[in-house]
């Protein structure tokens, strides 16, 4: 019992990474609650808009998980302390400009910012050079010419790849358009723009098609989308107040394969592992609550079963946004004190980083250059345990939509970009299989995906040689056809199921038999089994088997007795 209780009382740490990159450091109980490190965290950030927020981790393999709040923290790692954690926006506000406290804008704000230099939100030349003048303008304030001298901006990083072009309009925005405004007003319009855009609050998974073709999957405050090579090829809405003709009905997964279930279509894709599918239900389950519930008490627990086996059940356990904007509304508080992190290039800064541009490297580096950036991403604090990276530039191809065309519910397929969305596969939610770089780009190549600006001035000096090609694209196309053919799956999985319902069938067959057997040989007076009893095939298996099988059961039994006795 003593030492029951001490096992009890042990003490874990845990080390919570949060947004600015700095951390939190505190012990827990062997049977603490999610809940409970939660509310330290928010405690520690002064944070009252906390719904929108939540803790991530990731497993022995290199799956991510969102923590569950009403269980136990140390069940749910399965690792070996110290626990590391990270502290993300998990639903993003559908207006995150009308979030009540600054505090909660500024942590949003620190959120697109990863976003943005992750790869995971998308925008042309333009938006993007708006968007990092924003920054700048909020972490370092008004252009200095003291301090600021010629290329200032190039000492940053703000995405994986720019060009000094992108440069150049990034410096001359903030010279000249944005003097004067505070870091809140700069991160206020920063969120503002950033919500216009059609990747805002995606969080990818990636998974394919029955096809076999690579998509991406996300849940956003506006409903569900698949971004599929360079084009938004579904959208569909929550919508919890109007009747819509496509909406998101159900959701469910076996094994590797996830199913949405609209009025009129099913899509049906298929996860990397089942693990990686399972953690795509529940982020499914938890967004639809979230944003298309009017009140938590409506909210049940779902199952994703089938007939014979019992599936996996889950409930959301939070409270939905239209109770979030109720409360916030009656917070009635002095604003706390934000205490921003300042920009410093020499910081190690998951959104702006101190790095060389890709064109002021000589051409015969570049390649390498690129390389070494992008595997210096799987070192960020938001991606421990996680694979290396494979990013493309996103500086001058991607075009955004307007937020009137999510409004547009038959609007089924759209252009978001002019090159495949491709982000970080080192912040993605499931673990992806690891190639090389040369083989991503020449995949896009083989696809006939356009190059960016930055990759045609560069490829007299990266492109490889023909032989270097055709050895290639062998190994690629040997590497695609490797991964699991979805029909293949399908008719596998048909095949499972009929077995299963055989086994089944036969399990109860057999049951019912013995059942029947036993009620037979009993002294049960009953018509039914008088009637049985009589007949002659009954005789028959009654004094040929029963009879025997019973005195030799009788007689392992009295061995066995004695044996014990013995002993």
């Amino acid at each position: 019992m003593s030492g029951s209780s001490r096992s009890l009382e042990r003490e874990y740490s845990c080390t919570v990474r949060l947004l600015d990159d700095s951390e939190y450091t505190c012990t827990i109980q062997r049977d603490a609650k999610g809940q409970y490190l939660f509310d330290l965290l928010c405690h520690h950030l002064n944070l009252l808009e906390k719904d929108y927020f939540g803790i991530r981790f990731v497993d022995p393999d290199k799956q991510r998980h969102w923590l569950e709040f009403t269980k136990s923290v140390v069940k749910q790692l399965r690792s070996q302390p110290p626990f590391t954690m990270c502290f993300r926006v998990k639903f993003y506000p559908a207006d995150p400009a009308a979030l009540k406290e600054e505090i909660t804008r500024y942590l949003v704000f620190l959120q697109i910012k990863r976003d943005l230099y992750h790869g995971r939100l998308l925008c042309k030349t333009s938006d993007a050079a708006l968007l990092a003048a924003y920054i700048l303008q909020a972490e370092i304030g008004d252009y200095d010419p003291g301090k600021h001298p010629e290329g200032y901006s190039s000492k940053f990083q703000f995405f994986p790849k720019h060009s000094e072009k992108l440069e150049r309009k990034i410096a001359e925005i903030h010279k000249t358009e944005l003097s004067g405004q505070t870091p809140a007003t700069s991160e206020l319009n920063f969120l503002r723009k950033a919500q216009t855009l059609e990747t805002y609050g995606v969080d990818p998974h990636p998974c394919k098609d029955v096809s076999g073709n690579a998509a991406f999957l996300a849940f956003t405050p506006f409903g569900f989308v698949v971004l599929q090579g360079n084009k938004r090829v579904h959208f569909i809405k929550w919508c919890s107040l109007c009747a819509c003709r496509n909406e998101v009905t159900k959701l469910k997964f076996e094994g590797k394969t996830f199913y949405l279930y609209e009025k009129k279509i099913i899509l049906t894709y298929f996860a990397p592992t089942p693990e990686a599918c399972k953690h795509l239900w529940k982020c499914g389950i938890e967004n639809q609550a979230f944003y298309k519930l009017e009140k938590s008490s409506q909210v049940r627990t779902v199952s994703s079963s089938n007939l014979f086996f019992k599936g996996s059940r889950f409930r959301y356990s939070g409270r939905v946004a239209k109770e979030v904007m109720e409360s916030s509304a009656k917070i009635k508080r002095e604003p706390p004190e934000i205490h921003r992190a300042g920009m410093v290039p020499s910081r190690s800064c998951p959104s702006i980083t101190h790095g060389p541009r890709l064109s002021s490297v000589p051409r015969t580096r570049r390649r390498a250059v690129h390389i070494s950036i992008m595997e210096g991403l799987e070192s960020l604090r938001d991606s421990a345990h996680s694979t290396p990276v494979r990013s493309s530039s996103h500086g001058d191809t991607f075009l955004p939509h307007v937020r009137s065309s999510r409004a547009d519910s038959n609007e089924r397929v759209a252009v978001i970009a002019d090159e495949a969305y491709s982000p970080a596969d080192s912040v993605l939610p499931t673990p992806v299989a690891e190639h090389s770089l040369e083989l991503m780009l020449l995949s896009r190549q083989i696809n006939g995906a356009t190059c960016s600006i930055e990759e045609e001035k560069e490829s007299e000096a990266s492109t490889p040689t023909a032989t270097e090609v055709e050895a290639l694209g062998g190994e690629l196309r040997a590497l695609c056809q490797g991964h699991g053919r979805p029909e293949e799956e399908q008719v596998n999985k048909f095949v499972l199921s009929v077995l299963r319902l055989l086994l089944v069938t036969m399990g109860l067959l057999f049951v019912l038999l013995l059942l029947l057997i036993i009620l037979t040989e009993s002294d049960l007076d009953i018509a039914f089994f008088r009637d049985i009893r009589q007949t002659p095939e009954f005789e028959q298996f009654h004094y040929q088997y029963f009879c025997p099988l019973r005195r030799w059961f009788a007689c392992k039994i009295r061995s066995v007795v004695s044996l014990l006795i013995d002993t």
